[in-house]
């Protein structure tokens, strides 16, 4: 679809090399210049030790972690994207009585939108919503009157570990219909067993301690640029989360560009090489595909996306017969890449 519209403006394009038009009355605006927003998410994990953790290896044969820890972790990468005004393409549409334009439409920026027609603004994409977290268990809740009375860590150790077997062993009996008290059916069954896992896990929180994980979205803009390639993003610190991109406890994070294809010159009648040296009554941009590779440091591919990017096209000046008293043309643009979405010639009676 984006080929087909481009070949109909070629049709109405006087081109060659076109360059700003110096200030005249009429509107001024810009094109757009293509910006990527890169959404990451941002995992961090906090590990507090279990009380009980020195004794984790002689009562129940397990090494349990003694330090606490603060980790941090890039689980997921997406990009969309916006743009914002080239400076170094502004131009200015003249607003007299030759031409049949009755509406320019610019977003806030003095981006061009639209020209005798209403302007479509880009979506975003939702933000990223953490699922609902579940308060972690608290132990004392299923300690017996023995730990709560126990005079030493030691002693309490001991008494956990052995209540932990104890649990163990009370799943595997029903679990072989070895029970004094089995369930009755499958609901009660379902809740005995439940009830286990969770007293278990509450227990054995005091030897290998808590572990909780929060994931957070953080956006980084980028522009990209021609020639510009393996870009420093930004920086992440395993045990500082994100940090300056200057400061070297991060490991760096890189965005890739390529450019995929190159924008095709129309071929010129001599009728339209007579149009080319008049001064175009729009000038419209013709982007360019590129794709953009986000990696690590080891250049491992994190996320991949493939989009249209301004800067990295042409202009093209639109002829201002397109515009005579004999016929209206509206035309809608692409607000992120600047180019002709829309185009429709209505002949005037």
């Amino acid at each position: 679809m984006l080929k087909k519209i481009i070949s109909l403006v070629l049709m109405c394009v006087a081109t060659a090399q076109v360059v700003a038009q110096q200030p005249v009355e009429g509107l001024t605006y810009y094109l757009p210049q293509t910006v990527v927003k890169v959404r990451l998410l941002i995992q961090h994990q906090k590990f507090v030790p279990g009380r009980l953790a020195v004794y984790g290896q002689k009562y129940l044969r397990k090494q349990c972690g003694m330090e606490a820890e603060n980790t941090y972790r890039v689980c997921g990468a997406s990009m969309y994207a916006t743009a914002l005004p080239d400076t170094s393409r502004r131009y200015t549409v003249n607003l007299d009585r030759k031409k049949v334009i009755f509406n320019v439409e610019c977003d806030n920026n003095g981006v061009l939108m639209a020209v005798n027609d209403q302007g479509k603004k880009a979506s975003v994409p939702a933000r990223f919503k953490p699922a609902h977290q579940q308060p972690a268990l608290n132990p004392d809740n299923f300690m017996t009157a023995d730990m709560l009375a126990a005079g030493s860590n030691s002693k309490l150790a001991e008494l956990v570990a052995q209540e932990i077997f104890d649990i163990r062993d009370a799943r595997n009996q029903i679990n072989r219909g070895e029970s004094d008290q089995m369930p009755k059916d499958g609901e009660q069954l379902r809740l005995m067993l439940q009830g286990l896992d969770q007293q278990e896990t509450a227990l054995m929180q005091l030897f290998t301690g808590v572990t909780t994980t929060d994931t957070t979205e953080t956006e980084v803009t980028f522009v990209p640029q021609k020639g510009k390639n393996r870009v420093l993003l930004f920086r992440l610190s395993k045990w500082l989360g994100l940090v300056d991109s200057d400061d070297m406890a991060g490991a760096p994070y890189y965005m890739n560009v390529e450019q995929l294809n190159d924008v095709a010159m129309p071929e010129l009648s001599q009728t339209d090489k007579k149009k080319d040296k008049e001064e175009p009554a729009l000038v419209v941009a013709v982007p360019a595909k590129i794709r953009l590779t986000l990696t690590d440091e080891e250049s491992k591919p994190i996320d991949t996306e493939e989009m249209y990017a301004a800067q990295f096209g042409d202009v093209y000046g639109i002829s201002q017969e397109l515009f005579s008293k004999k016929q209206v043309a509206h035309i809608r643009l692409n607000p992120i890449t600047g180019v002709v979405e829309y185009l429709d010639v209505e002949p005037l009676k």
